[in-house]
């Protein structure tokens, strides 16, 4: 399909362009005539899109709109776009930074002078009209895809054409001085980059090395002949590159103190910093942490994605049963919500994505977090700061000062916040947070331990969520194999007498060779009744009140992960790693 005729932009607003868009929706969807009146004079007072408005009022969702003109304009309309088909030859040009403005890729050659293109906007014709030009006169094909789908297509060919991080180690190996072509300021996107620097080329490329690779931590250890590099992916070390040259350990240290606004002339005590960045079009909120060891200065970067979507309760692996309990508690007007479990299980994750589910115009809610990871609309957020002395007990003695429905404190880490919180609950208050222990029943000793009296942690806790994160098999090269009886045990599961199917890693290029790609939950949940009550107020051991919780129904963790086992999701290697044993045999 050749360009269509010239018509008005969607990405532009004057009243002309929203009437013709208008008419086309009306006309090939089922937007009513009333619903566009009102569309259009929110578009009109906001300035913003005519199509943004409607998929924001939910008059139409995004697929609507894009199959709608592509039937109108007579084109292709597709739902992904395979970057390894993509011809990287057409990509020198078209600079990253139009294609991204414009939401538009050369995708190949059709036939002899006809270059095939994807577009988000058919309708506007300037973008189109320059690559006819950028292509010596070609004759342009479009097809239609979503805004997003071409964005992530986009960062992943350009991303190919990024110089080799060993090679760029090389010349920043030749070229130690390169530091002192610093630029005051990072770019708007690493991608974007075009400083000759080699050390802080060498630097973007580690960034977006670990952004493809889905990395949530970078190592950067320095040892007496070498420098390693290590990622952390789905909570498993991966050594993604050859060691870089130990020269380089000085620049590498200093290029990322500036960037955390460091000092880099403190070599000898450890420091904590903060670095915004924005990678591949989406924005990161990276953590950084030098501590000084042997060789040099060892650095960790977190890589936290800034994004305003929460995951659902039900993809981050809840069963129906866990939700509905969930939801029990949520609705509660005052007690303590404890969730448990070792750094990096995600119990800050589960949190926020269980006050989405509450939040709302009728609630006051307010957090007191270290750091603040997650951001929600509507939800007040305070970080903690030691430097001020802005503690969690010092903040949340603040925010019972504020009216609030819910309340969600980071952590309780000691007795004094764990009194605040206990007392919070009582007068009223829902309250949140997080401890570090084993399980579930392993919560309620805890703080007993801490020094709060046992009728005070009975009463006052309504419940405790225990969790683990599990990988999750990889769906192209996950294997099948029939389990023995002893393997179906050790998860718990007793053997129902017949071959059973289960699923263990494989190996391929779309999970880099590791055979899981992603991670979800696996969880225990114990609802604090009269029997645990009265177990706690006796200052029962944690095994005792688990075995109870038990016998009442309550799933352990281990049998959890033994369902997404049996469901294909996980592997019993997995779930063997991330649970304890629990002793009894179940059947599931």
């Amino acid at each position: 399909m050749s360009t269509p005729a010239t018509g008005p932009a969607l990405a532009h607003g004057d009243l002309s362009q929203s009437l013709e868009l208008g008419h086309i929706l009306v006309r090939e969807t089922r937007l009513s005539p009333e619903q566009l009146k009102q569309a259009r004079s929110l578009h009109l007072e906001t300035g913003t899109r005519l199509t943004d408005v409607l998929v924001e009022v939910g008059f139409l969702n995004s697929d609507e709109i894009l199959q709608a003109i592509g039937h109108q304009q007579g084109l292709t309309v597709v739902s992904d776009i395979d970057a390894d088909e993509i011809d990287e030859s057409l990509l020198p040009n078209v600079p990253i930074t139009f294609a991204k403005q414009h939401r538009i890729l050369p995708l190949a050659w059709a036939a002899e002078g006809v270059l095939r293109v994807a577009v988000a906007d058919p309708l506007d014709m300037a973008p189109i009209d320059d690559l006819h030009l950028l292509f010596d006169g070609a004759e342009i094909e479009l097809v239609l895809a979503r805004e997003s789908v071409i964005l992530r297509a986009i960062n992943l060919v350009y991303d190919r054409g990024v110089t080799s991080t060993d090679q760029l180690a090389e010349e920043a190996h030749d070229d130690l001085d390169a530091l002192a072509t610093e630029i005051s300021h990072e770019p708007k996107d690493l991608l974007d980059s075009t400083d000759d620097a080699p050390i802080i080329r060498l630097v973007n490329s580690l960034l977006q090395h670990a952004v493809k690779e889905r990395a949530s931590d970078i190592h950067i250890e320095p040892f007496e002949d070498e420098i390693r590099v290590r990622f952390r992916i789905d909570d498993v070390l991966y050594e993604p590159m050859k060691p870089l040259p130990r020269s380089l350990q000085a620049s590498i240290a200093s290029r990322i103190k500036i960037m955390g606004n460091l000092d880099i002339a403190e070599k000898r005590l450890p420091q904590d910093g903060r670095i915004r960045l924005k990678i591949a079009g989406y924005d990161y909120d990276v953590r950084l942490s030098t501590v000084p060891i042997a060789h040099g200065e060892r650095l960790v970067l977190r890589l936290l994605p800034d994004t305003q979507e929460l995951l659902d309760l039900e993809k981050i692996g809840f069963s129906p049963n866990q939700l509905a309990g969930l939801d029990r508690i949520m609705r509660r007007p005052n007690g303590i919500f404890l969730v448990t479990g070792p750094t990096g299980s995600g119990k800050t994750t589960t949190l926020h994505a269980a006050l989405a589910k509450v939040n709302g115009p009728d609630k006051n809610i307010i957090t007191i977090e270290d750091p603040v990871e997650i951001t929600q609309q509507g939800v007040s957020q305070i970080e903690v700061n030691p430097k001020i002395n802005l503690s969690f007990a010092t903040g949340l003695r603040a925010i019972l000062r504020q009216d609030p429905n819910v309340v969600l404190v980071g952590e309780i880490r000691d007795v004094e916040t764990a009194e605040i919180a206990i007392q919070a609950s009582l007068t009223g208050h829902l309250v949140l947070s997080t401890l570090h222990t084993n399980d579930a029943a392993s919560a309620l000793t805890r703080l007993v331990d801490m020094g709060v009296e046992p009728f005070l942690v009975g009463s006052s806790l309504v419940a405790v969520l225990a969790q683990r994160l599990v990988r999750i098999l990889c769906l192209e090269c996950r294997e099948a194999y029939t389990t023995t009886d002893d393997e179906l045990r050790e998860i718990g599961v007793r053997p129902p007498g017949r071959p059973v199917t289960l699923y263990r890693a494989g190996d391929c290029a779309a999970c880099s060779h590791t055979g899981y790609h992603g991670r979800l939950g696996i969880f225990e949940l114990m609802t604090i009744d009269d029997e645990i009550r009265g177990l706690i107020s006796q200052n029962i051991d944690s095994k005792s009140i688990k075995a109870a919780a038990t016998a009442k129904g309550m799933g352990t963790l281990r049998a959890d992960g033994a369902r997404k086992v049996l469901s294909g999701i996980t592997s019993v290697a997995e779930v063997i790693r991330a649970t304890e044993e629990e002793g009894a045999v179940s059947q599931i």
